[in-house]
Formats: C-alpha cells, structure tokens, sequence
C-alpha cells in the first residue's frame, strides 16, 4: 500500500473537553504515524485560507468564528491511504449523524460543533498541511530527523 499524508486537527470544542488524549490514541493505535503535531491558536488570515472552497456560503463566517475561538492541535499524520482512513476514524460531518465507534459518533452531537477536521482528499492535503507546517517540520518518528 502507498503511504499517504493526512492533514488534521483537532477542533475547539475537542480541546476544550479534554479529547485530544483519545483522538491522538485513536489515531495511533490505528497505526498512523504522527509525522508532526502543534497546538496553535488560529488566526483568521489561517482559518480563511484553510476553509477558502466555503467562502460565500452561509455557514462559512461561523466556522471562522468557531475555529479561531480557541487553541486548537494541527497535525500531519502519515500511513497507507491516509486520507481515506482518517475520514473513516472521523466519522460523519454532522456528530448526529456519525457512526458509534468513529470519533464524531462517539463524541460529537451537532454539524456546527464535530471536534475534528480531516483533508477530504489527497489532492489537498499538500495546500491544507502548508498552511500550518513547513516541509522541515514533518519528522521521520522512528529515525527522528526531517523526511525533506
């Protein structure tokens, strides 16, 4: 299988309830790797960049709002079809909606407020991950240096 790279974070209403401890757990013991990890507070030059494909949409300055609104954890995981796995994990955008055992169906009740964000594809993964990262910041875990 190809390994893949994954952007994901790790959302406001997560780290204020305390699950960054199970997601990342969630995400390791699935056997991705964490190639790089920060907790951050976005601006909204970074929050508008990442979302730009819902600029115009009703719901777009709400989700600025709410993902500048506290800390959140950025990360860039790696593993075979990374993508399709974390989108697997994360479970339905609306957390009503979302499967038991993904983490929005274990933890998440609304649409608005779902925890977590994952690229939707590999395509973007490259644009979404170098708003937060630099490509010398993504580590080989088990050798520990850069991988660029």
């Amino acid at each position: 299988m190809n390994e893949e790279l994954e952007f994901v974070m790790i959302k406001p209403d997560a780290v204020r309830r305390g699950l960054i401890g199970e997601i990342i757990s969630r995400i390791e013991r699935k056997g991705l790797k964490i190639k790089a990890m920060k907790m951050i507070k976005m601006s909204n030059e970074m929050a508008h960049k990442l979302y730009e494909e819902h600029e115009g949409k009703p719901f777009f300055e709400d989700l600025v709002s709410y993902v500048t609104s506290g800390p959140v954890v950025v990360m860039v995981v790696e593993g075979p079809s990374a993508v399709t796995v974390m989108r697997k994990m994360i479970g339905d955008t609306d957390g009503s909606k979302a499967e038991p055992g993904t983490i929005r169906g274990d933890f998440a009740l609304s649409k608005a407020r779902n925890l977590i964000h994952a690229t939707d594809s590999p395509e973007k993964v490259e644009r979404e991950m170098s708003i937060f990262f630099k490509k010398e910041d993504l580590l080989d875990t088990e050798n520990m240096h850069s991988i660029y």
